[in-house]
């Protein structure tokens, strides 16, 4: 499913080359399948994400308020560093950072840079950032996202105060 998804999203990006949004969900699903495959045979599509962010926020930085920016940070954290890969974590706080800056407060915004500060075991700040999440406005046009959002932010919400309790 993931690669007929991924060539539905390179053809959009094929028809509208100029569209920020065609790019930014070209690099969400390659970087969401590149999640899924896991492994060294997903560093060539995390590259592939990582281009096609880059392209969308050079069309329009606060596409989807500021998703690309969201998606590239979490992208940053969450592959190896050099020599295997391009992961930065100084990088991928500043993008997720930049990200907040547009959409301070959207539930992928603050979940996402919870989600690093989790990773850098950050707990207490990541919880300030979990309840924003929890507070962020629903997407009447995302439901089902929102929904999963949720289950998330709660799981992990679960998680942090469990490692504030040790």
């Amino acid at each position: 499913a993931f690669d007929q998804l991924n060539s539905e999203a390179e053809q959009l990006v094929a028809k509208y080359p100029r569209s920020a949004e065609s790019w930014l969900w070209s690099g969400i699903i390659k970087s969401t399948y590149a999640g899924v495959k896991g492994g060294l045979g997903a560093l060539k599509l995390a590259k592939l994400s990582k281009a096609a962010l880059e392209k969308a926020i050079s069309l329009d930085a606060n596409v989807m308020n500021g998703s690309a920016y969201t998606s590239l940070g979490a992208l940053y954290f969450n592959v190896p560093g050099w020599p295997i890969s391009f992961g930065d974590d100084d990088k991928a706080e500043q993008f997720l950072q930049r990200a907040l800056t547009i959409n301070p407060r959207g539930i992928d915004s603050n979940f996402f840079y919870a989600d690093y500060l989790i990773h850098e075991k950050r707990y207490k700040e990541a919880k300030t950032f979990l309840m924003k999440a929890l507070a962020a406005p629903s997407r009447p046009s995302r439901p089902l996202a929102d929904a999963g959002r949720q289950r998330e932010i709660n799981e992990r919400l679960s998680r942090v105060e469990a490692k504030l309790r040790k």
